[in-house]
């Protein structure tokens, strides 16, 4: 990306996100815009447990070549939910979605937090912008990471209103944009007067079924450009460039765990 095509997205971000009065509402990802919760392949353990569960139950034939290995624990739990049209699968897919639930809240205690992100969103909070975390993990997973991080004397969780995660049909999550519908209406708020940050394809097409504007984050090139291969029009690095344009009253924020 050149340097030129960077200021135009910085600029375009900040005006959807800063400049003026801002949105009415922002939505986050969680894992990417506000934390990394699988860092390093961390998530492998995970996947690899899942489809243990998986073949205890005798339907390891269900799953592809491909994802018999990937390290994507969500991976195992749709390609289960997909072939209950063809198997019996029982409450495999609801025993799945617990064991991944308990390995999400288990990683959120040392999560790594997305730098520039506390800083973010506490200043967006402090400007009256409502805030909601619209994720494909599991809502206790987010919660409990935003309880346990404080910026100044505030836990970052009293920046939002609402944590909405994984409904219990994975068919539901992104990029399906459900989690956005629920998140809206649980702010009363409609599509238009949202911007939703995140960091994947999925929520990049999820944004946009839903009709809310979106801002890539992106921590390396290569998902940056997977995130415009799926039609972001907007894509930053970081959160570096935007809180530089911040003004500012006091010293600068310091995050604490």
């Amino acid at each position: 990306m050149t340097a030129e095509y960077d200021h135009a997205d910085v600029e375009e971000a900040w005006e959807l996100l800063g400049a003026g009065a801002g949105p009415r509402c922002v939505l986050f990802d969680f894992d990417g815009p506000l934390c990394r919760l699988f860092p390093d392949d961390s998530s492998k353990p995970l996947a690899v447990a899942l489809r243990a569960t998986v073949e205890a139950a005798g339907l390891l034939d269900v799953l592809s070549a491909d994802e018999r290995t990937d390290k994507d624990p969500h991976v195992v739990l749709r390609a289960v939910h997909r072939a209950r049209r063809n198997h019996d699968v029982g409450d495999l897919v609801a025993q799945l979605d617990k064991q991944l639930t308990e390995g999400e809240r288990d990683a959120a205690r040392d999560a790594v937090p997305t730098p520039g992100a506390a800083e973010f969103v506490t200043w967006l909070a402090g400007r009256g912008t409502r805030l909601a975390v619209v994720t494909n993990n599991a809502a206790a997973a987010a919660d409990d990471y935003l309880r346990d991080r404080k910026l100044r004397d505030r836990r970052l969780r009293d920046s939002f209103e609402a944590v909405h995660g994984r409904a219990a049909d994975p068919d539901l999550m992104k990029p399906h944009p459900d989690v956005l519908h629920r998140a809206l209406g649980d702010l009363g708020l409609p599509a238009e007067e949202a911007v939703m940050i995140g960091d994947t394809p999925t929520d990049t097409l999820a944004a946009e079924r839903a009709g809310v504007r979106f801002v890539g984050i992106g921590r390396n090139p290569a998902k940056r450009q997977r995130m415009r291969d799926a039609g972001a029009k907007v894509v930053l690095a970081s959160y570096d460039r935007l809180l530089e344009l911040i003004p500012r009253r006091a010293g600068p924020m310091r995050p604490s765990s």
